[in-house]
């Protein structure tokens, strides 16, 4: 009979109708570890809902929607007009205004916003990537502009803004806006010190002309975009608005938009300024001063966007194990590929758990906590988007030649998982600026010693680490050539102290023998197998139709 050779069997069932934030352990735990107790059950309750939507079948459709339909450049209109517009699929949209409705812009305005934010970036990552973008950068602004009362007072309202408004309009007649951001250029790159983009002062105090081209110019559809230019005083941070308080466009010409490895639901664009009008912001020639801030905020988020990838993959890799079957019983029972799933869980938790104590960091917002960050962030951007692609990559080969199909989803995060060690400075910039932090800035080491000392004492593994790393810190002259080596360091150190004190032991225990200890190999499922690794994989099970 026709098709009778057919009958599907031994395959997993789609991962979806779950919900993300309950079914991530290590996730919601770092959530409850971190917020007062006055916050938890309003923020595990909200947190939970976004889990569920974020786990929906729709969601997940509305994602894959949007990576398959990338935007288009529309130069002109009918007649002949310039209008610089790019298209989007309508899913985009759809994500986007979830998003947005779901406080990810909003951090700032709300107690405990950064840990319950992180949590909500970290599942939204899981959806689709690509929408984090708008969404990190708008957050991100915030700081920069509060080096300016008056711009903060006009535009924080807006960035802050839980009302999705598509519509190019003037921003002052609408609900709530979005930012994106213009720093390189195409002779520069990281090297923002090397732009010419040049700004000349106009009648109106603040006012400028920008004229030049950013090689980058990410979430080019947006409101507002922070970009730096050469003043007369220097290298200057400026707004410019996509569109004027009079109704009309400004001057902001897409050229074309970036044909990219992954990241392909966001739009990512080389602009023109010619005559383009723009408010400073700050002072003139501490520009990179003052969007610096914006770049942490960005940098923690690319941390997170890893996080987030990683946990995906590795609850792929789960699921899709707990159903197959080989060689007489379920994959998840078989020794090596328990050591394998284990190894990738304990990447994956390391992450989170580090990323949740950063954004926690925020919201303390002390001296000794900002310290602790200068610090951390750029140790912590350079590893963990690191392990990212090697984690998704491991991931998909769990799931055999399923795992190289695109509808398995796999394959899209492989490509998505280098993009977050490029963004705002690759692994060197990151791994120099550490370097910068700890020969510029003592109370920075200082706060970073304190938080790691508090596990002192409970893994003598951990404890030779931290000894070990004391003496290189203790010879910083010439250190370039292994600033890379530094920055991993201070990244293992810090999560294997944060694991040993928050994690269950037999993640803390994994960890500490395999990233700390010398008993683990180069590549994924080399775990020592006396450790208890089915504990560490059924913690990173995640439950469908929870």
């Amino acid at each position: 009979m026709a098709g009778s050779t057919h009958t599907v069997t031994n395959q997993a069932p789609p991962l979806a109708g779950y919900d993300v934030f309950t079914a991530d352990r290590a996730l919601s735990a770092a959530v409850e570890r971190h917020l007062a107790p006055e916050l938890r059950e309003e923020a595990l309750a909200e947190l939970s809902g976004l889990g569920r939507s974020c786990g929906s079948a729709q969601m997940q459709e509305w994602g894959a929607l949007a990576n398959d339909n990338p935007p288009r450049l529309r130069t002109h209109d009918r007649y002949g007009h310039r209008v610089d517009e790019v298209d989007f699929h309508p899913a985009w949209h759809r994500l986007l205004g979830k998003g947005v409705a779901a406080g990810l812009t909003a951090a700032w305005t709300r107690p405990g916003g950064h840990v319950r934010r992180a949590a909500g970036f970290l599942m939204w990552t899981q959806v689709e990537a690509g929408n984090t973008c708008p969404l990190s950068m708008t957050h991100a602004a915030v700081p920069a502009l509060r080096t300016d009362p008056g711009l903060a007072a006009e535009w924080e309202p807006r960035l802050t803004s839980e009302v999705y408004d598509r519509d190019l309009r003037p921003a002052h007649l609408k609900a709530g806006v979005l930012f994106g951001m213009g720093m390189t250029e195409k002779q520069g790159g990281s090297d923002v010190r090397a732009n010419t983009t040049a700004a000349r002062p106009l009648a109106e105090e603040g006012t400028y002309e920008l004229t030049g081209h950013k090689w980058f110019c990410s979430a080019p559809m947006s409101d507002g975009f922070l970009v730096l230019a050469r003043a007369p005083g220097g290298l200057t941070c400026f707004l410019v608005p996509r569109v004027l308080a009079d109704g009309t466009r400004n001057v902001f010409l897409i050229q074309r938009l970036k044909d990219k490895l992954g990241n392909r639901s966001n739009a990512s664009a080389e602009v023109e300024f010619a005559g383009t009008w723009a408010r400073r912001v700050g002072e003139e020639g501490r520009g990179v001063r003052t969007i610096i801030d914006m770049v942490a905020a960005t940098r923690l988020d690319c941390v997170l966007g890893s996080a987030g990838l990683m946990r995906q993959a590795v609850a792929q890799a789960v699921h899709h194990c707990s159903y197959r079957e080989a060689f007489g019983g379920k994959l998840i029972d078989k020794p090596l590929m328990r050591n394998v799933l284990a190894d990738l869980a304990i990447e994956s938790e390391a992450a989170t758990t580090l990323a949740l104590r950063l954004a926690a960091a925020y919201d303390d917002g002390g001296e000794r906590e900002r310290a602790l960050l200068r610090l951390a962030v750029p140790a912590a951007k350079y590893w963990v988007t690191k392990r990212c692609a090697p984690v998704a990559v491991e991931a998909a080969e769990c799931l055999g030649g399923n795992g190289y199909v695109e509808e398995s989803g796999l394959p899209r995060l492989v490509r998505e998982s280098p993009l977050n060690s490029i963004w705002e400075g690759a692994g060197n910039v990151q791994a120099l600026d550490v370097l910068r932090a700890l020969g510029r800035e003592p109370m920075a080491i200082d706060a970073y010693l304190a938080e790691v000392g508090r596990a002192r004492g409970a893994d003598h593994r951990l404890d030779a680490a931290i000894g070990n790393l004391l003496t290189e810190l203790a010879d910083l002259e010439g250190a370039e050539g292994r600033a890379r080596r530094l920055a991993e360091r201070l990244a293992l150190v810090l999560q294997g102290a944060l694991l040993v004190r928050y994690a269950p032991p037999e993640v803390a225990d994994a960890f500490c023998a395999s990233r700390l200890g010398a008993d683990g190999g180069a590549a994924f499922g080399t775990l020592p197998s006396t450790l208890d690794l089915a504990s560490v994989v059924e913690r990173a099970r995640p439950a469908a139709g929870a």
